[in-house]
């Protein structure tokens, strides 16, 4: 199906790892020129450069939760052969490993994840409109945003308030209030987001081969299986598609697999002997 993606410039947050890297290879797929941010190793990049040339693909390395480092990554891209940027994907996010309850979490913790994951959204979305607003109305026509939310955004989740904090304000607050902003900038501008459940990226891979824990992950969720990193890239794509979804906007896309906020699976006692 062609989604009319064709030369259309995509600026990805996160983009070296896991979904953000598997929705860098589906865009330019699609025929799309893509920069690909990262905030320390770009290695993973190289093969996409080397497969579709660096007309097509720019890795640019930004810290975003720095004001400076976010506009300067701006100019790269658009001072590139690539040209100005029409959609932004917001994927960037740490969650750090340990459970850590409200009453013992320290504040450092708690603010450098909501600067990772909530205010440098912020300062990526805030350059992208300002950048947007001298763009022609034809590159306009394409202008969208997607944000790569979380089910811990909302459900939450015991022992990671502050990631599920900083998820949950970027998929409702903020994105429902960027919806209405960004059309006075581009009248068919729109901002969507996808709350992805549990993903096999290299990340959780040592996690999800415990079966305990996978148990656990999985217990609300009917389809009994974490997602891959095509199944939320899939969706990113669909809804940055004018053609597409050229009429949807202010919306969360749950790729959770179904999950409830109920027990549905229990394990057997045969599965925990087994797991034992």
């Amino acid at each position: 199906m062609d989604l009319e993606l064709d030369n259309v410039h995509v600026l990805i947050t996160g983009a070296s790892g896991g979904i953000g890297l598997e929705t860098t290879r589906l865009f330019l797929k699609q025929g799309a020129k893509v920069t690909a941010h990262y905030n320390s190793n770009a290695a993973s990049l190289n093969a996409l450069i080397a497969e579709f040339g660096s007309d097509k693909i720019l890795a640019a390395q930004a810290n975003l939760s720095a004001e400076d480092d976010v506009m300067r990554m701006f100019s790269e891209a658009s001072n590139s052969a690539l040209g100005i940027v029409q959609i932004l994907v917001i994927n960037h996010a740490i969650s750090p490993p340990e459970d850590d309850s409200v009453l013992n979490m320290t504040l450092e913790r708690w603010r450098n994840t909501i600067d990772t994951n909530l205010t440098a959204s912020f300062l990526v979305s805030r350059e992208y409109l300002r950048r947007l607003e001298s763009a022609s109305d034809e590159l306009k026509a394409k202008a969208a945003i997607v944000f790569v939310g979380s089910t811990a955004g909302k459900y939450g989740e015991a022992g990671h308030a502050d990631y599920a904090a900083s998820k949950s304000a970027l998929m409702y607050g903020f994105m429902l209030s960027l919806k209405n902003e960004i059309v006075k900038i581009a009248p068919k501008g729109r901002v969507n987001c996808v709350a992805p459940g549990w993903v096999r990226t290299p990340k959780k891979e040592e996690k999800l081969k415990d079966p305990i824990f996978v148990h656990r992950a999985l217990a609300t969720v009917p389809l009994k299986k974490p997602a891959e990193p095509w199944d939320i890239a899939t969706q990113i794509i669909c809804l940055s598609s004018t053609k597409n979804s050229g009429h949807v906007s202010g919306h969360v896309v749950m790729v959770d697999g179904g999950m409830e906020g109920r027990l549905l699976n229990k394990l057997s006692g045969d599965q925990v002997l087994e797991a034992l």
